[in-house]
């Protein structure tokens, strides 16, 4: 019985993804750069906690019910068909009930802060459920996904500080084409299959153009987190992160180029350095940031 019961825990951790970290971290960084420049450097230690827990928990609530929706496609794509709801070791309803306890608990998660924030979070919680239906209905859904993937950036300030400065905007949208990037790659690994099952997709849409577009997208990206920069008054930490940042992007590049579906993955899993990198240039640039006198 304890066997049994342990084996179930094991898939519904599948289920959410746990053993995956790579969304976790994609969704975590821009969280946590959201959260340094809104408090200066020094982020409320409560506001910190319900944010890394409520990325850990919507992240995992966005797997299954991506999962949910996916449940009779899953099985068709060879990197999917292994996932519990494709193969049955997981029931459609089993999945709906365990998106509904983490719903539950983001919830008392987010009662804790501000009115604002709660407002925003309902927006989040819209995006988290839309977005793997929008692959059915949508040229781009990876614009769903960047949206949603960035929405903790005005939840963080709006926690932190009780408004949403332009800043946060400009570093949502950046955030909004990170996330176009980086899932283009992912979908760019499994494009044959997708046009086979019929989910719509960036690499799709952009076809042929897609390593150009890419690259493009990755200059816009870098322009806005120059832009966040200045507006934020961050220093040469943070930009030399940048240059960091860039020379990743270049590398990834070098893994499109040909279209080789297990090179884009690895392009797709190089971001989370990239966030990383970032968030390092954000929180040294804080740490050692001298203060005039006076």
């Amino acid at each position: 019985m304890a066997d049994e019961l342990l084996s179930q825990l094991r898939q519904y951790a599948q289920l959410m993804r746990l053993h995956k970290p790579i969304g976790i971290w994609l969704l975590m960084w821009p969280t946590l750069w959201a959260l340094w420049i809104a408090a200066d450097g020094h982020p409320r230690a409560q506001v910190f906690i319900v944010f890394v827990l409520g990325v850990i928990i919507m992240r995992s609530a966005g797997c299954v019910i991506n999962d949910f929706a996916d449940r009779k496609i899953d099985g068709q794509v060879r990197r999917t068909q292994d996932r519990p709801l494709a193969t049955g070791a997981v029931t459609p309803v089993e999945a709906l009930i365990l998106f509904v306890a983490l719903g539950l608990i983001a919830i008392a998660l987010v009662l804790t802060l501000n009115r604002l924030t709660q407002l925003l979070a309902i927006v989040g919680a819209v995006l988290t459920v839309i977005y793997p239906f929008m692959k059915r209905f949508v040229t781009a859904p990876q614009l769903v996904l960047g949206a949603a993937f960035g929405w903790s950036i005005p939840m963080a300030f709006a926690a932190q500080t009780g408004e949403i400065p332009r800043l946060a905007w400009l570093m949502w949208l950046t955030v909004v084409v990170w996330a176009v990037i980086y899932d283009t790659m992912y979908a760019m690994a499994d494009r044959e299959e997708d046009l086979q099952v019929g989910v719509n997709s960036t690499a799709i849409l952009f076809g042929t153009a897609d390593v150009f577009i890419v690259t493009l997208l990755q200059l816009v990206f870098l322009l806005g987190l120059l832009l966040t920069g200045a507006t934020a008054n961050l220093g040469i930490w943070y930009f030399a992160s940048l240059g960091v940042a860039t020379a990743m992007l270049g590398y990834q590049f070098t893994l499109i180029r040909n279209r080789d579906p297990e090179r884009c993955f690895r392009a797709f899993l190089n971001n989370q350095y990239v966030g990383a990198t970032i968030f390092c240039g954000i929180l040294l640039d804080h740490t050692f940031r001298v203060i005039p006198p006076g």
